[in-house]
């Protein structure tokens, strides 16, 4: 080995022994990258190195117990705790102390916990003694699970009283020949639809209506049209609805469509032309309003009226608040749900990761569970007219008086998804069908 090659295997080696002992000292500082837990698999993410490397103070501040989240705002499963801990902090104030330390920002914050995986959650007693630690994303159930093993019973006492309604507020006196089969709203005279059955006659509020209960049935439809009327918005007579000529015009006020049925073409072209309509023959206005469909149970509906899920870059729609939840489970993927409150029309958007919520926006956002009560004391679905989301319990609350005869609770929009998560696929594929059209 000639002079030149020596020194250059000299220099090798002390570089090689100088940089195993920067990295044993950087592993003795506790500087080794944090796993991301994002069940079922991990990746590796190393902590940041930009920016300070001092934590906001996450001290105990009163003796109270306490929970320490450390994890980033950029992890996904981090994310997902983002809303739990800020109810959690909201809710319980007075009673348990919550914090968040992003290990990835301040690195150094980390060290006095010794975790591995992010998100870590530390439970704590009042006397700064550690209980149990949790990795991964852990639901608000399951923390407040774990704090009444502990004995801090949390859920018992929420800060904001949930609300439910089993009986009326307000006895329903209507005739049953003016209430809607499917809505529950009152029957205008002049678009009245009746189907004819042999357990009596089904009436309905309107050809939209109409064609969402035909979209839910499940019997064989073949024929059907001919046991079905509409009445003749100009004179209020029925007529065959095979026969009958539509007008289909956009109320400017609404943003939605309007149809009204007349028994000749000539009236209905009358109406097309004084109400900036068209006229359209049965077959026709079925496939106008056929097709559009709820992404959960297909449903026909109208966009105007529906909540917009968001599946990745396709858009669909639920046709009430619970079915666009109910998207996630049909789809087994992440979704955006962008829908109004039934009271202001306020937006509310909702994002699910692995079926749980990871936003929520506004935070504050509640869901009404539209319910009837059975004969036996039980309770079931009111039907999609009866659910809906709200901005606040407060909006909730000023909606059920306006609605007096609503009757149902209110729930968390997780629990909302949570119910629907829960579903199997066959009953996701029986969700919202009719299976004979009969009267109630």
């Amino acid at each position: 080995m000639n002079a030149k090659m020596k020194i250059a295997v000299v220099v090798a080696l002390a570089v090689a022994v100088g940089a195993t002992i920067v990295v044993k000292q950087r592993q003795r500082k506790g500087d080794q990258p944090l796993v991301a837990s994002v069940s079922p698999t991990a990746v590796i993410a190393p902590a940041s190195a930009s920016g300070s490397t001092s934590a906001p103070a996450a001290t105990a501040t009163a003796k109270l117990p306490r929970l320490v989240d450390l994890g980033a705002d950029t992890c996904i499963p981090c994310k997902m705790m983002a809303p739990i801990l800020e109810g959690l902090k909201k809710e319980h104030a007075g009673k348990l102390q919550v914090d968040f330390i992003d290990v990835w920002k301040f690195p150094d914050a980390k060290e006095p916990y010794n975790i591995k995986i992010i998100p870590t959650q530390i439970f704590f007693d009042a006397a700064g003694k550690e209980l149990f630690r949790h990795e991964g994303f852990f639901s608000k159930e399951d923390i407040l699970a774990k704090w009444k093993e502990f004995g801090l019973d949390l859920a018992s006492a929420p800060a904001v009283p949930l609300t439910s309604r089993w009986t009326p507020a307000q006895p329903d006196t209507r005739a049953k020949d003016t209430v809607c089969y499917l809505c529950d709203g009152d029957i205008p005279v002049k678009s009245l639809v009746v189907v004819k059955t042999d357990k009596g006659d089904v009436r309905l509020c309107g050809m939209h209506h109409y064609f969402v209960m035909y979209s839910c049935l499940t019997e064989d439809k073949v024929g059907f049209e001919k046991k079905v009327s509409v009445a003749d918005w100009a004179t209020g007579s029925l007529v065959p609805i095979s026969s009958a000529a539509y007008v289909w015009s956009l109320d400017e006020t609404a943003k939605k469509p309007v149809v009204k049925a007349f028994g000749t073409k000539v009236a209905a072209e009358q109406e097309a032309k004084a109400a900036a309509g068209t006229v359209l023959d049965l077959a026709t206005l079925s496939a106008k309003e056929l097709t559009n469909t709820c992404g959960f149970c297909d449903r026909a509906l109208y966009p105007e009226d529906a909540a917009e899920v968001m599946v990745g870059d396709v858009k669909t729609w639920g046709c009430c608040s619970h079915c666009a939840l109910g998207v996630a489970a049909r789809t087994g993927k992440d979704i955006e749900v962008r829908e109004r409150d039934r009271l202001t029309g306020d937006p509310i958007v909702v994002k699910t990761v692995n079926g749980m919520v990871a936003s929520l926006d506004p935070a504050t956002a509640v869901a009404w569970f539209g319910q009837r009560t059975k004969p036996d004391g039980t309770h079931v679905s009111a039907g999609c007219f009866h659910q809906g989301f709200f901005v606040s319990p407060d909006n909730l609350w000023k909606w059920l008086a306006a609605n007096p005869r609503e009757t149902g609770e209110m729930i968390t929009i997780q629990k909302a998804l949570a119910d629907k998560m829960a579903l199997t696929s066959q009953q996701i594929g029986k969700a919202c069908k009719i299976g004979e059209c009969s009267p109630k």
